[in-house]
């Protein structure tokens, strides 16, 4: 018959053993951190808000492929595919992300459907900021994660820089926008074009403004 291990504390050091933790952090000097007045200083690699990304001269990276939606393990990522046209143009490619949507409700913030992004059109930046009172809020759009132009882009839709194809936006060819690229209407989105007739005569050619919903 095995022996019973035997005890090597006696009975009353137990009690006191089991708090050696808590003894420990009484006399510990206490730190206190003065958010949100006084914000702490994120990694530079964290996991925050999500970010879609332009190419230098303003096109889209998303290619609406939907590999983000499909790896993300929180079902948190919606994504609708499109057409471009060259009329109506928002990527490189043959197609962009017409929806995007992604809930911060659900989103863990894992990265994993960074990874899975096979354009880099998907990155996390270090907003960690997200808390709402309203779920519908907590519900972000392809316009809240579209990052900003920059100096020498021009905002979607517009043409692809002339002579060039999607292969040389991914090798970095491209810099910025060709000189004299203009926006597109997007009629995809309800703009339409409104001739207004001119005041000077004649002479004077029609302005033409773009009306937005």
């Amino acid at each position: 018959m095995a022996e019973e291990p035997k005890d090597t504390k006696p009975g009353f050091q137990n009690p006191v053993a089991g708090f050696g933790v808590t003894f420990k952090a009484m006399f510990k000097k206490r730190l206190t951190e003065q958010y949100p007045e006084q914000q702490k200083t994120t990694a530079p690699r964290f996991h925050g808000r999500h970010q879609l990304n332009r190419h230098p001269d303003g096109l889209e990276k998303c290619v609406g492929c939907e590999l983000c939606a499909w790896a993300c393990p929180a079902d948190a990522i919606y994504v609708e595919g499109a057409d471009n046209t060259d009329e109506e143009r928002y990527s490189p490619g043959e197609r962009y992300g017409r929806v995007y949507q992604i809930n911060y409700a659900r989103c863990i913030l894992c990265g994993l459907c960074i990874e899975a992004c096979p354009t880099r059109a998907l990155t996390m930046t270090n907003e960690f900021e997200l808390a709402d009172s309203s779920r519908a809020d907590l519900i972000y759009t392809k316009e809240q994660l579209l990052a900003g132009l920059e100096e020498g882009m021009v905002d979607t839709p517009h043409a692809i820089y002339p002579g060039t194809d999607e292969q040389d936006y991914y090798r970095g060819l491209v810099t910025e926008a060709a000189p004299g690229t203009v926006r597109q209407v997007a009629h995809s989105k309800g703009e339409v074009v409104q001739e207004a007739a001119s005041t000077f005569g004649e002479a004077e050619p029609a302005s033409e403004k773009v009306i937005r919903p």
